[in-house]
């Protein structure tokens, strides 16, 4: 456990040990950027700069956030209508998202905390690109580590503003002047361009070891992660590239670097392979994840893995819970209730809570508006003794590898062998009570459309807390559809037109969010998104 939490330990003694900490030497305000490169001037500067953007824009979407309104990454969800928030009264930009009635200024703060979180980190990353390499006394090797470290974060960033907007401003160089101040738009396949060459630079110069044994830094196989999952994005909407092949390579290179595999199950369900990722932070599953500490940077998951009531029970050393993203029933109809063990009890979910409290045992059933929570984000530790978690929390884990891999070589090369072992690989960890022959029979012989809805469920199923759902809506323009008569069923639609959980019909619009109000009034370069200028 030790080696975990270095890079804290660095930010944090590179932070009182250096008289321009990196808070102050990568502002954003061009004034400070003046005389950035006077800053690189000691080794502790370089990795100070790269350590920050471990905690900066697109990382803190997974990681941040409150009790009421959870991280940026949960937006998606809202938006597809399929997880609830039962504070949205509240936090009015989930009840929005779900009414699809967001526009660019009824959301203009939530839009402006992702816009100005991403190009913040990507300001700190630019300036960190242009001068690691000039910091006098860095090593040959610490140089190319700390910049395909710089270029991978610049690449996230950009991923998540290019998903989120479209085209947006293309910046790579840091401001240390006033002049060009006001970007416009650049195509989203330039933006993609850049986001392959720093992803592709960051694997030639990133070590090849599994991410928890590279003491929680990333490696080349969590920018090949990275990678594969651009290259599938940029397949399907609104590119329609055909990366499928160089997903695939991308994705195998991860499965064959022999660095990471999938946790296996325990004998019993309390130490299955989903409460050893709820308990351990230090497994091999995990390729990339958004790291806390108890003791300098906490996290609030556990707080919204409980009903609003659970904080009256007089039990958690918290005073406020709240189920801020509950899967919906048509969201929590893709699992087969009695094949899947991550739709049971205290897998992914939980719908009771059984405590000791005066001598009884009492069991407190949620609340129909609040139940299932996600049990995936519970931790005994700080709910029970500390009210401080250090639990990291999953950006990739070595499954997605899996089903990118299973979708991507399915679309490049057919429904493989070795396409179907890999979605065979994740579903048979969860159908513990169906024969991994039988999964293999019944996914062998599809057609390419039917494997990759197949790949598409299991994404569904597997990866319902990475908050995936809009990401795969968007690239697909597919809508699932589930029935409570035949869980585990799903059809797909278009999703224009379709008709999510709230009633309310899709619109090419939705596709993307609309950007700020704010942003369009600071740049008068912008042009908004279709659909919302006359909001």
């Amino acid at each position: 456990m030790e080696m975990k939490k270095i890079f804290f330990g660095l930010m944090c003694v590179g932070l009182l040990n250096v008289s321009t900490s990196c808070s102050d030497f990568l502002e954003e305000k061009p004034k400070s950027e003046m005389s950035t490169g006077q800053n690189f001037s000691a080794p502790s500067h370089a990795y100070n700069a790269v350590n920050a953007l471990y905690r900066k824009g697109a990382p803190e979407f997974y990681g941040t956030g409150g009790v009421y309104m959870p991280t940026a990454a949960t937006l998606g969800g809202y938006l597809s209508g399929f997880f609830d928030n039962e504070y949205k009264g509240q936090e009015v930009v989930a009840d929005y998202s779900q009414k699809l009635s967001i526009t660019s200024k009824n959301i203009a703060g939530t839009m402006d905390g992702v816009w100005d979180g991403c190009y913040g980190a990507i300001s700190r990353a630019n300036t960190a690109i242009k001068y690691i390499d000039k910091t006098p006394d860095l090593q040959q090797s610490e140089i190319s580590t700390l910049l395909g470290e710089a270029k991978f974060f610049r690449a996230f960033n950009y991923f998540y503003l290019v998903k989120f907007f479209g085209d947006v401003p293309l910046i790579t160089e840091p401001y240390e002047s006033s002049e060009n101040m006001y970007v416009a738009r650049t195509a989203s396949a330039e933006v993609y361009a850049l986001i392959v060459k720093d992803l592709k630079d960051a694997v030639a110069s990133l070590p090849n070891e599994a991410f928890t044994n590279n003491k929680h830094r990333i490696t080349k196989n969590t920018a090949e992660t990275l990678l594969a999952d651009v290259y599938l994005n940029m397949s399907g909407f609104p590119l329609q590239s055909n990366q499928y092949a160089a997903a695939a390579t991308a994705a195998r290179n991860v499965i064959n670097s022999g660095k990471h595999k999938l946790i296996e199950n325990g004998a019993t369900p309390e130490t299955s392979a989903y409460n050893v990722m709820r308990t351990e932070d230090n497994n091999i599953e995990y390729v990339y994840t958004y790291e806390s500490d108890a003791s300098i940077s906490t996290n609030a998951r556990p707080q919204i893995s409980m009903p609003n009531v659970a904080a009256t029970w007089g039990i958690f050393k918290y005073s406020i819970t709240n189920n801020a993203y509950r899967p919906v029933k048509q969201y929590l109809n893709v699992y087969d209730r009695e094949k899947d063990l991550r739709i049971q009890e205290r897998q992914f979910f939980h719908t009771t809570y059984t405590y000791e409290k005066d001598g009884q045992t009492i069991t407190k059933v949620f609340p129909e508006n609040a139940s299932p929570a996600p049990w995936l984000w519970y931790d005994e530790s700080s709910m029970l003794s500390t009210g401080k978690c250090g639990k990291d929390l999953a950006v990739y884990r070595y499954a997605e590898v899996l089903l990118i891999a299973a979708e991507a070589i399915a679309q490049s090369e057919g429904v493989t062998a070795e396409a179907v072992k890999y979605l065979t690989d994740v579903r048979a960890r969860a159908y513990t009570t169906t024969s991994r022959s039988a999964i293999e029979a019944s996914l062998t012989g599809l057609s390419k459309e039917a494997f990759v809805q197949q790949v598409w469920i299991e994404r569904m199923r597997e990866l319902p807390l990475e908050m995936r759902i809009w990401s795969d809506i968007q690239r697909t323009r597919m809508y699932p559809k589930t029935s409570d008569s035949a869980p585990g069923t799903v059809t797909f639609v278009n999703v224009v037109g379709a008709v999510n959980p709230w009633g309310q019909t899709f619109q090419t619009k939705h596709l993307l969010w609309p950007i700020s109000d704010n942003e369009m009034q600071r740049n008068p370069s912008l042009v908004q998104n279709p659909g919302y200028e006359n909001d």
